[in-house]
């Protein structure tokens, strides 16, 4: 049963943090697992152990408690990828492997994450659902997400643009390249990277980081 909200129910009330963690945690699995038009209020409550009344005292709609789940859940995400990209690459220089330290951030960004199995879930539904997500509420993933990303990973391209380790004409379709050649699991279904072993992924990793280099190592 899809849940369109209470109109008219009292703005989110401050305080009571761990009841607001508890459901933001159930709403990120009920949200991965049904979208976000099969997901109702009720399963929401009852999975997070709280009143439907208690998560309209914290989130005046359904609409308002996905949009939050997702900006908070794609921000995490999004961190730890930014601390990912600036470990690896943030202090390269000449002389050192620039291949290893591109295939280590590689291994890093397609290694399966666990804690963050709920919000690829959701973010696979959102991809997934066209014309028929709320535009606002895609552009709210996108923001807090992707485009985070590729402003840290373009920088990272630039700064090694200048130290004369990459020819880079344009830094965010180079982040955009580095991304999706690293990511490339054509034919391996909707299970992706979770379906591979080590070899597999390192040997995956490893492709994708060459054929990046070759488009973008400077020319003699």
């Amino acid at each position: 049963m899809t849940d369109t909200g209470e109109p008219g129910r009292t703005r989110p009330r401050k305080g009571y943090p761990a009841k607001r963690r508890a459901i933001l945690r159930a709403s990120r699995k009920v949200f991965g697992q049904a979208g976000y038009g099969g997901a109702s209020i009720d399963e929401i409550a009852a999975k997070a152990s709280v009143s439907t009344r208690t998560i309209y005292n914290h989130f005046a709609s359904k609409e308002e408690l996905f949009a939050t789940v997702v900006k908070d859940s794609t921000e995490q995400v999004a961190a730890s990828h930014e601390a990912m990209t600036l470990r690896h690459l943030g202090g390269v220089s000449a002389g050192d492997d620039l291949e290893a330290d591109l295939i280590r951030l590689a291994r890093d960004w397609v290694r399966p994450r666990p804690e963050f199995t709920d919000h690829f879930a959701i973010v696979g539904r959102i991809s997934t659902a066209g014309d028929d997500f709320p535009p606002h509420l895609r552009e709210t993933w996108q923001k807090a997400g992707p485009l985070r990303v590729q402003r840290i990973l373009a920088s990272c391209m630039a700064r090694l643009a200048e130290r004369g380790l990459l020819r880079v004409p344009d830094v965010d379709f180079a982040a955009q390249h580095f991304v999706v050649l690293v990511t490339n699991t054509w034919g391996r279904g909707p299970a992706g990277a979770d379906a591979m072993c080590e070899e597999e992924l390192v040997a995956m990793v490893t492709a994708g980081v060459r054929a990046f280099l070759y488009g973008y190592l400077p020319r003699s």
